[in-house]
């Protein structure tokens, strides 16, 4: 562990190998896992644990209080699984009262200047690409790949190996597998090239493409295309998950394929 020139607090829980940059800043509470590596002027704030094997690249912030006027100086955390890499000027808040921690799961990489605010919670394999902002209290699923500049608004779930393209703003539910772009926010398929490289056989991509169809593509209602999806499209558990999802979205699911047609200036 490298400790010159670097402020480590006394309650500070550090693996002996963990690599600690000069001019670092290494808060009380703060736990960080063998093999981590804090580089120089990266700041890591009370209530964070890091766990194996984690990059911090320099400017990046973690832990700050939330930017959240109801935060009233709680105990809160944030907790980083392993493998993880932060990049330049990343900020990751701290939990507030509602859900107590923020979460970045294993192996996930988020790129320069990206935000996550109080209360997300992001699965495995992540990917935030540069200035990815994340509002409070957002739910992301394993494998989920957001392109730079997207923006994606308080309290959205976005499923399992989806794909959201640059720039785009996140005012609704992203289910899972699916691509998304354009303005407003829709599916524009599904996320077949990232399907594949993760092991998915063509039958499964072949049923989740199905499932879609129903969904985004027939023009038919939500309620509607959920109940035809029970009755003619066999059980899996990629079909069973997709349902799940859209029949517990509280804010409800992005537009479909034919919104993007009606919404052409005629």
């Amino acid at each position: 562990m490298n400790q010159n020139l670097a402020y480590i607090h006394p309650q500070a829980k550090v693996a002996r190998n963990a690599v600690i940059e000069p001019f670092a800043f290494i808060d009380k509470n703060v736990e960080i896992g063998p093999g981590s590596w804090i580089g120089p002027n990266a700041v890591i704030f009370e209530g964070t644990k890091i766990g194996s094997n984690c990059k911090v690249f320099s400017g990046a912030v973690v832990g700050a209080i939330p930017q959240d006027l109801k935060f009233d100086g709680e105990e809160t955390t944030v907790e980083i699984g392993d493998n993880v890499v932060i990049r330049e000027c990343v900020t990751i808040n701290r939990g507030t009262a509602a859900n107590d921690k923020t979460v970045i799961g294993d192996n996930c990489l988020l790129m320069a200047y990206s935000h996550v605010a109080h209360d997300c919670v992001l699965g495995n394999n992540v990917i935030l690409a540069n200035n990815v902002n994340l509002a409070g209290h957002i739910e992301v699923g394993d494998y989920a790949i957001f392109e730079g500049l997207a923006a994606v608004q308080q309290f959205i779930k976005v499923g399992e190996h989806s794909f959201i393209s640059g720039g785009s703003l996140v005012r609704k539910d992203v289910p899972p597998f699916v691509k998304a772009a354009r303005e407003p926010l829709s599916y524009v398929g599904i996320n077949s090239i990232g399907l594949r490289r993760r092991g998915f056989d063509k039958q499964t991509i072949n049923t989740i493409q199905d499932v879609y169809r129903y969904l985004f593509v027939k023009g038919i209602s939500t309620s509607k295309a959920l109940a035809l999806i029970e009755t003619e499209i066999p059980v899996s558990k990629e079909r069973d998950y997709i349902l799940s999802f859209v029949q517990n979205s509280v804010r409800g699911i992005m537009k479909g394929f034919n919104s993007i047609h009606d919404n052409r200036p005629k």
